[in-house]
């Protein structure tokens, strides 16, 4: 079996993250590696805060904190919800571990070494007022291409155009909202992009076909524009910082670098920090450096962190001269929108992960996000969709089948699973189908499109009521006790193969379903074809018994709470 290394985006320490975020990086990555651990692979799976650069100043100067104390705190409470969300990391590191200042620092020294990090004097932004330069999201305007007026200074929110500073209109700081602003001479480090512009382009033209149409055109398209000499270090108190053995008068003034240079090298650096918790068992450089070709590395994200994971970390990487694990497969998407507005952390408009699991439990929000994963185009999220699809796929379509068929066999037949006769053409039927339908999901799970794997999987949810509706067992019972015991035995069997194959989506309710049955030795990962069309794991005489109600129906009433609380109209609400 193939070894995989998935990444999903790192989020900002700046606050809990929205639902959009969710859907973009973290929860499809760990539906991908729930899904290949069960196939046999070997999985490690890799986040982490990434917690330098100016929103975490700002916001640890907002709750008036330092900066490591307010990040430690915000650490915790993110990976708090992330386990709400049961998303399986291997680990969950923080880009302000030792681990990753030591790579960092490595890796400037060397890119220094080949000619590819120059020392630049520049004009930068300098506040009287706050006495400082600002870096580049210290410095807030209107943007100069799409107007938008809450622009930061080095990327727009709204059109995600790639700014300086100096290219904003009426800038302002955002410490302290001075428009006094000064041009002012000041010394920073570049990476030399230009020089690595044919190799980017090489390593790209060998890899864009496998990607996703959205991965390949954002990457070819700023290529295609020309890669461009980049800062890499920002005037900061809180950043990894240049080492003074290399660059002793930037050190001495302060300079770290910039986060969208250190915060890539977390993905490395959090896996040593994993390591580093058990290094007589975890070998980090097996997964990352002079790596053989069975480590096949995913990266997932959403389309604003493409050029930095297509184009800016692929070059650093290439700088090094050094073997280094490049990405092999870009997982990138579109964004969740709120009523055709956009989420916004900074703003504070959506639904956030935290309120969202004060609302329901995981696996409602896993299964929703997942069903309608904004892969080819945006998707807007609306109260209204979001309860139409609980109540038809997991409240209806799954939970009231697995219900039924329990509370029916208990109630007819007892507390163990009824043997009744041999299965005969429906059940044949029905298994070929069944088999068909988990090719049809493994397909699309190894394809990494969720939406349509989503839709497998619920039109394997969906043949078990066609089956029960088909048997009718509630009036087969009358004529043909055996008959009808076959049917519910069949039922069951279907109950514990959803409970194996839906776990990478619904993880919690898979565990209530799997545990329903009291089987001697229920070690099953995954459901082969034969044991698909067989539908025999679960044996007569089986004890079992009901569970809860897996998914509760959302009223009318439910719907209108939401949307009193949340807003439900537009990205104005």
């Amino acid at each position: 079996m193939a070894r995989h290394l998935i990444t999903s985006a790192l989020p900002y320490i700046n606050g809990i993250k929205h639902l959009g975020n969710m859907v973009g990086s973290m929860l499809p990555a760990d539906v991908y590696s729930r899904y290949l651990r069960q196939r046999g692979h070997d999985v490690l799976f890799i986040c982490a805060t990434d917690e330098h650069g100016t929103p975490a100043e700002l916001a640890a100067k907002e709750q008036g904190l330092p900066v490591d104390a307010f990040c430690a705190q915000a650490h915790d409470a993110q990976k708090a919800v992330y386990d709400g969300f049961a998303l399986a990391f291997d680990y969950f590191g923080r880009s302000s571990s030792p681990e990753n200042r030591e790579i960092t620092q490595h890796f400037a020294r060397r890119l220094n070494e080949n000619g590819f990090i120059e020392e630049r004097a520049i004009r930068q932004v300098y506040s009287p007022v706050d006495g400082r330069f600002l870096p580049d999201r210290y410095v807030e305007g209107t943007c100069p291409h799409c107007g938008y007026d809450k622009a930061r200074g080095d990327q727009c929110e709204n059109c995600t155009r790639v700014l300086d500073p100096t290219d904003l209109i009426n800038p302002r700081s955002a410490i302290s909202g001075s428009t006094e602003l000064e041009i002012r001479e000041t010394k920073h480090l570049f990476l030399l992009q230009s020089k690595l512009q044919n190799e980017v382009e090489a390593w790209v033209s060998r890899h864009e076909a496998d990607w996703p149409q959205l991965a390949s055109s954002i990457a070819r398209k700023w290529l295609t524009e020309g890669l461009h000499d980049r800062a890499i270090t920002r005037d900061l108190d809180w950043g990894v910082p240049v080492p003074a053995d290399t660059w002793p008068e930037l050190a001495a003034e302060g300079k770290v670098f910039y986060v969208w240079f250190d915060a890539p090298i977390e993905y490395i650096g959090a896996t040593k920090e994993w390591s580093d918790q058990d290094p007589e068992n975890r070998d980090w450089k097996s997964w990352w450096y002079d790596v053989d070709s069975t480590v096949r590395y995913t990266e997932f994200m959403a389309k604003d962190n493409v050029p930095f994971h297509t184009v800016m970390f692929p070059a650093t990487e290439l700088g090094v001269r050094e073997p280094w694990k490049k990405v092999d497969f870009v997982k990138a998407f579109n964004w969740l929108t709120y009523y055709g507005g956009k989420f916004s952390t900074s703003q504070k408009r959506g639904v956030f992960t935290d309120q969202a699991l004060g609302i329901l439990p995981a696996d409602y929000w896993r299964y929703f996000l997942i069903a309608n994963a904004p892969e080819s185009d945006d998707s807007s999220f609306t109260w209204e969709h979001f309860t139409a699809t609980v109540n038809k796929d997991l409240a209806d379509t799954l939970g009231n089948f697995v219900n039924r068929v329990l509370s029916f066999s208990k109630k007819r037949f007892g507390d163990d699973v009824p043997a009744g006769g041999e299965p005969g053409e429906a059940e044949a039927r029905l298994g070929r189908q069944i088999a068909d339908l988990l090719a049809e999901y493994e397909s699309q799970m190894e394809a990494l499109q969720f939406r349509k794997a989503a839709a497998a999987l619920r039109a394997l949810w969906s043949a078990g009521n066609s089956y029960l509706e088909e048997k009718a067992p509630w009036l087969e019972i009358k004529t043909d006790k055996d008959g009808a015991a076959l049917t519910l035995r069949t039922a069951m069997n279907l109950i514990h193969l959803y409970s194996v194959v839906s776990e990478p989506f619904i993880p919690a309710t898979a565990k209530t379903m799997r545990e329903a049955f009291a089987l001697a030795d229920d070690t099953a990962a995954w459901v082969t074809a034969d044991e698909a069309r067989a539908l025999a794991s679960v044996p007569a005489g089986t004890p079992f018994t009901v569970p809860p109600v897996l998914f509760a129906k959302l009223t009318d009433e439910d719907l209108e709470t939401y949307k009193e609380r949340f807003g439900g109209e537009s990205s104005a609400a």
